[in-house]
């Protein structure tokens, strides 16, 4: 009688794997799998809770958005150097192209260091964050506000602002990625910088007429539940070609600091 191992090498049939061979690291994927679609749920009830109120017009949500774009038109009708600066900062800075293009310019340069994932990453991230605000904007067919001697215009819906949004998620895009190549004693100053175009480029929306409060707050909380969720789907990637966890100060990818960024690790753990 031959052996099993004989056989198989007379059929050309490799020998069949046993079908709890890989159980664990299944078990382990779905396990990620389910934090990752429970977190971004919790990411997301903030923008939900933000879109129920907009889309029902909540009374105390309608005055505050009413009284804060009076007052800071009465403030831009006064002051037309001001309102020039607004403009400039809105409409090139923090411009949605502006921010799309030094994303572009990110993605190109990672790819150039072989950091193919975090490319992905920073493609998808941008890309997602235009077609979901657009879609939303469309679904919810908000108007813009309507103020006597308007001294800003725009076009499109108003909910989400996607100004904000994009800001959001670029800055949110340049940290993660680039956090590991900063020095630690300089980390506070990129967090400073991200957090003031988030602001800034909301307060210019709305002092400039083009969008209520509640926009500018419904496309930063987009913003933050996109980037968690890609974030979030980002540690499944890495997990499974074996990097461990890293917390969210230190960036999405450590290794980038090396030569290559992706290079096979020794002593890869298995999940």
């Amino acid at each position: 009688m031959s052996r099993p191992t004989e056989a198989a090498g007379r059929t050309g049939r490799p020998p069949r794997r046993l079908p709890g061979a890989y159980a664990g690291a299944d078990a382990a994927f779905g396990a990620r799998l389910v934090l990752v679609v429970a977190a971004t749920a919790m990411a997301a009830v903030p923008f939900a809770l933000a879109l129920v109120l907009v889309v029902s017009r909540w009374a105390p949500l309608y005055r505050l958005d009413q009284a804060t774009a009076e007052r800071l038109h009465a403030t831009a009708l006064g002051h037309p150097g001001w309102v020039r600066v607004l403009q400039f900062l809105t409409g090139v800075v923090w411009d949605p192209v502006t921010m799309r293009l030094l994303v572009a310019a990110l993605v190109i340069w990672l790819a150039a260091r072989r950091a193919w994932r975090l490319a992905a990453w920073a493609a998808v991230t941008a890309v997602a964050s235009g077609l979901i605000g657009l879609l939303v904007k469309t679904m919810v067919e908000r108007s813009r506000p309507s103020l006597p001697d308007p001294v800003a215009h725009a076009p499109g819906f108003s909910f989400p602002s996607g100004h904000a949004m994009t800001a959001t998620t670029s800055c949110a895009v340049f940290l993660l990625v680039l956090l590991p190549l900063v020095p630690r004693a300089w980390r506070p100053l990129p967090w400073a910088l991200a957090l003031i175009s988030v602001v800034g480029v909301g307060y210019t929306r709305v002092a400039l007429g083009v969008h209520w409060v509640s926009d500018v707050v419904g496309g930063w909380l987009l913003g933050l539940a996109l980037v968690t969720a890609t974030a979030l789907v980002f540690e499944v990637w890495r997990a499974d070609t074996g990097r461990s966890r890293t917390p969210v100060t230190e960036g999405l990818e450590p290794e980038l600091t090396a030569p290559d960024p992706e290079a096979p690790r020794t002593g890869r753990r298995t999940p």
